[in-house]
């Protein structure tokens, strides 16, 4: 009996696996402190769950339409002219169970079997196998810490061949928290149409963004690149709504239809209480919002100037969403506790082992000589893992 070869290819989510195990160490009342999560702590706000509780006692626990509510796709058509400046119609909005099934439809619409997407790294772990999965072949494009994890327009030319067909985008990024800049953006768009190949924009961290820098969607400077675009959005990260599981593409309605037709037989529609309760979010106050980001600046700004005062380590200020990329690479061929220190990989274990700290190695983000620190926790989980670094780097040899 064999198994499918495509599903055997799909490596798991490393990025899951540690928060899972984190989770375990807990329950089992280990004192460990976990920087693995991509999921807000603050609790989703109010209003949007009040929304919810009133969705259920109206009775608005039936299918909806597959690809999502036309009241929810007009309030995110009304969503991306405000925030974005960009005209769509509810036919060009595939509401789907979160931003990650919303990816998966967008890259099964427009690969066949051997297109290349060029992927940009250090990259978000599931970018590769989604398109692995849609028979896709993907191709890294890697960049560099003191060019800020972006990539030129020279270097994303070089990238591209005859039998390239998208490249993803993702601004503000997981795991580098670099955003590109509107002039970058431009040459990119232009490279693009230039080839005729799609952007896949993820665009989910938009409104976690610091330091005065403004988010620019790439599909706002014309008509074509708009063509060619297939945002990604949701509410998980901006509303703190990770378990409510909305996601959300704007493209093309050929596109749409395309993931529409797929999404009606696969899972039929998002969850209907959800989709009232994002209604709620996209539409209601932005209090909550606000302070959420002031609070992640706050973190982000005390994160990064402990973790450069460590010897050994160092890291460069994030510009968006809510992790910091440390480089290690001055610690590659050391030891620690006596264990030889390799990778990450090598290093996250040591750091778990021996101080009950979880953060997630840069293996799985192509960054072999990077971890990831999640912001997304209290300033006091923070201190206090940064503390038992400074504890288990005092025994580098």
């Amino acid at each position: 009996m064999e198994f499918s070869n495509k599903f055997k290819k799909i490596a798991p989510s490393p990025t899951l696996a540690i928060d899972a195990k984190f989770k375990q160490m807990k329950a089992e009342g280990m004192n460990v402190v976990g920087f693995g999560a991509g999921e807000p702590d603050f609790d989703t706000p109010s209003h949007i769950k009040q929304a919810a509780i009133d969705a259920i006692m109206a009775g608005k626990t039936k299918y909806t339409p597959a690809s999502g509510t036309i009241q929810l796709k007009q309030a995110i058509c009304e969503k991306f002219k405000n925030d974005n400046g960009l005209e769509y119609a509810p036919e060009n909005i595939v509401v789907s169970n979160g931003a990650k099934h919303s990816l998966i439809n967008a890259f099964g619409a427009i690969l066949n079997p051997g297109d290349e997407v060029i992927i940009p790294a250090p990259y978000w772990v599931s970018y590769p196998e989604m398109v692995k999965y849609n028979d896709g072949v993907p191709v890294i494009l890697y960049t560099e810490e003191k060019n800020e994890f972006k990539f030129s327009p020279a270097e994303l030319e070089a990238a591209i061949t005859p039998k390239t067909k998208a490249l993803v985008l993702n601004t503000p990024c997981n795991p580098t928290g670099m955003v590109y800049e509107e002039d970058e953006l431009r040459a990119i768009a232009d490279i693009a149409v230039k080839h005729g190949i799609y952007v896949i924009s993820d665009e989910i961290y938009e409104h976690l963004i610091y330091n005065g820098k403004v988010h620019k969607s790439i599909a706002s400077f014309n008509e074509q690149i708009k063509d060619q675009t297939i945002i990604i959005n949701g509410v998980s990260k901006t509303y703190a709504m990770t378990g409510w599981r909305i996601g959300f593409t704007a493209s093309n309605a050929k596109i749409a239809k395309l993931m529409s037709n797929v999404q009606s037989h696969s899972t039929s529609n998002p969850n209907s209480i959800a989709q009232e309760a994002t209604i709620a979010a996209l539409t209601g106050p932005k209090d909550e919002l606000t302070m959420m980001i002031k609070e992640f600046d706050s973190r982000r700004q005390y994160m990064v100037e402990r973790i450069n005062a460590v010897e050994g380590v160092s890291c460069k200020a994030p510009n968006g969403a809510f992790y910091v990329m440390m480089n290690i690479e001055k610690l590659i061929g050391k030891t620690i506790k006596g264990k030889l220190i390799e990778s990450a990989d090598d290093f996250s274990e040591v750091f778990l082992s021996e101080e009950l700290v979880a953060v997630v190695s840069g293996v799985g983000f192509e960054a072999p000589n990077f971890v990831r620190w999640s912001y997304a926790t209290s300033k006091e989980n923070i201190k206090e893992g940064i503390d038992r670094l400074e504890r288990l780097l005092s025994d580098v040899k």
